[in-house]
C-alpha cells in the first residue's frame, strides 16, 4: 500500500479506492491479547511438562493441566505445542535411547564442561575400511583424541573416554547423535556410574552437534584427503600428527586464530566476570590487555 501511494502519489483513501481494499484492515493494528500473560504462564508449564514426559503427545499434557487447575481448552494447549516446536517424533525402529532434550543446549563457557563425539569412514590403499571416532571439547575447540580402527564399538568407546577421564577429568556433558555405539547399554551405564550427561541431538539434524560438524569438515579436507594411507598404523601415526598440528599450529577462527592450545592455557583462564563465552576480540574481554607470549606460546595479563 505505500508503495502504491508513493507511485500514484495518491492519498490513503484513493489508493484503497483503487485496490479495492478496506482501510479498516490497512489501518489495522494487532493488540496484545488479554490473555497475554495467562498464555505465557500456560507456555511455561506446558514446556516442563513435555520435559518430564518427553512421548507424551498435547492431548495427555492437556489431561495433565487439567488435573493441576488449569481451565485451557485442547485448539489453545494444541497452538501453543505446536509454537514452541514440542511435536514428538514417530519412532521407525526401537531405540534404547532416544533425543533426551527438546531444548538446544547453551554455548559452553568454560572448559570440560562439553564434550561432541562423532564418527568418520576412510579407506586405506588396499580398499579396508577404517573408522576415526573423534572426540572435541565445545569451548576450547581441543581435540581430545582420534582413535582409529577398522571397528570402533562401543565397549571401546568407553576405553577412550576411560583413559580421558585419568588425563584430563570427565565434562558435564557429552553431545551425540543416535548411533548403535552411543545408545548402547555399555556407554549408558559408563555415564551413569561417572555422572555424566549424554545429550542426544534430534535424529537427522547434525546442526544441533556444530562443533564436531565444523570439526570434521576440517579433518577430512586437511588430512584424510590429503593422505593416502598405506596400512593401519600409517593411518594412526599420520591422523595422530595431525591431531598435535590442529592443537598447537593451526590457527582456530572461532578463537581469535589462536590455537587450541592457546587458548585453553591463557585465555580461557583469564578470569572476567562480563566475559560471554567465546568472545575472542581482545576489546571485548572488560578491558584487559591480553598479550601473547612467543616463547610459552600462552597468553598473558600485564599488571
Amino acid at each position: 500500500m505505500k508503495i502504491f501511494r508513493i507511485a500514484a502519489k495518491c492519498s490513503e483513501r484513493h489508493a484503497c479506492g483503487q485496490l479495492e481494499v478496506l482501510r479498516a484492515m490497512v489501518r489495522y493494528r494487532r493488540r496484545e491479547s488479554r490473555f497475554a500473560q495467562a498464555n505465557e504462564r500456560l507456555r511455561a508449564r506446558l514446556r516442563e511438562l513435555a520435559e518430564e514426559r518427553r512421548r507424551w503427545g498435547y492431548r495427555r499434557l492437556q489431561i495433565l493441566l487439567e488435573r493441576e487447575g488449569w481451565t485451557v481448552n485442547s485448539k489453545r494447549v494444541y497452538r501453543i505445542y505446536v509454537e514452541e516446536k514440542l511435536m514428538v517424533r514417530k519412532r521407525k525402529c526401537r531405540r534404547r535411547l532416544g533425543a533426551q532434550a527438546r531444548v538446544l543446549l547453551a554455548p559452553p563457557t568454560r572448559k570440560n564442561e562439553t564434550w561432541s563425539m562423532d564418527f568418520l569412514q576412510d579407506a586405506l590403499a588396499t580398499g579396508r575400511k577404517v573408522r576415526a571416532l573423534a572426540i572435541e571439547d565445545a569451548y576450547s575447540r581441543e581435540m581430545l583424541a582420534i582413535e582409529v580402527d577398522t571397528s570402533l564399538p562401543a565397549l571401546r568407546v568407553v576405553r577412550v573416554l576411560e583413559r580421558l577421564r585419568v588425563e584430563r577429568g570427565l565434562p558435564a556433558r557429552i553431545v551425540i547423535d543416535n548411533g548403535t555405539e552411543f545408545t548402547s547399554k555399555s556407554l549408558n551405564k559408563w555415564a551413569n556410574q561417572n555422572a555424566v550427561t549424554l545429550h542426544f541431538i534430534a535424529p537427522g539434524r547434525p546442526m544441533e552437534n556444530g562443533y564436531i560438524e565444523s570439526f570434521n569438515g576440517k579433518f577430512r579436507e586437511e588430512c584424510l584427503n590429503e593422505h593416502w594411507f598405506l596400512t593401519l598404523d600409517d593411518a594412526r601415526e599420520t591422523i595422530e600428527s595431525w591431531r598435535l598440528d590442529y592443537n598447537q599450529v593451526r590457527p582456530h577462527s572461532a578463537l581469535g586464530y589462536r590455537t587450541p592450545e592457546e587458548f585453553a592455557t591463557g585465555y580461557a583462564n583469564v578470569e572476567c566476570k562480563k566475559r560471554s563465552p567465546h568472545s575472542h576480540s581482545l576489546d571485548g574481554c572488560c578491558g584487559l590487555d591480553l598479550q601473547l607470549n612467543s616463547n610459552s606460546r600462552t597468553l598473558t595479563c600485564p599488571d
